[in-house]
């Protein structure tokens, strides 16, 4: 059975709002596609261990999913486990971001308090991916996003597939209009356009 993996942002969870949503259209409309969204772990070398471990029991055509910081993770795992995969608002130097977010934290999702050290940020720029190969990625931006530099996500992937949503946010309120194309997009189709 062809299966997603939905990598979540950065003091979320697998309920965030378009892992929902993708599970639910999947779960209405490609019934035949499993769906995976675990709630990964705070520190990043621990998250992308537990992601790396679960592809590793997935069929090999899996498509990978990640928002934000997740794409951030998406995208490492992508070239280290030969994926394809959609990044949502991605993150792409989130260890130069989060710099001005060490110190205590709380995720409002799980209800976890912690601390963001300097050693997670370590993690994640041992995670950086120079030069990301655009063949394996379909890029879908919000031209308002209130978070993260859109533009710096278009340069840093150029040559990939691109959908940006002028005007839209962080959240990516227009998504789901992004669901129906997954199908053809883990089959490798990338013909297929959606149009903002």
């Amino acid at each position: 059975m062809p299966a997603v993996l939905y990598l979540h942002g950065f003091n979320s969870s697998s309920q965030s709002a378009k892992a929902r949503e993708t599970a639910a259209w999947l779960a209405a409309h490609a019934p035949d596609i499993a769906f995976h969204c675990p709630t990964l772990p705070y520190a990043p070398a621990a998250a992308l261990a537990l992601a790396g471990e679960l592809i590793g029991r997935l069929p090999p055509d899996t498509l990978l999913i990640g928002s934000s910081l997740g794409g951030y993770y998406a995208t490492t795992l992508a070239e280290r486990h030969d994926r394809r995969a959609v990044l949502i608002n991605p993150a792409v130097r989130p260890f130069a971001l989060l710099t001005d977010h060490l110190g205590p934290q709380h995720n409002p999702y799980t209800g976890e308090d912690y601390t963001l050290t300097t050693q997670h940020l370590a993690e994640l720029k041992a995670a950086y991916i120079a030069r990301p190969d655009p063949r394996r990625y379909w890029l879908v931006l919000g031209s308002a996003d209130e978070t993260l530099n859109w533009r710096e996500a278009a340069l840093h992937f150029a040559g990939c597939r691109q959908t940006v949503f002028n005007g839209d946010d962080h959240r990516l309120q227009r998504w789901p209009e992004c669901l129906a194309a997954l199908p053809a997009w883990l089959r490798g189709e990338q013909h297929l356009a959606v149009r903002p």
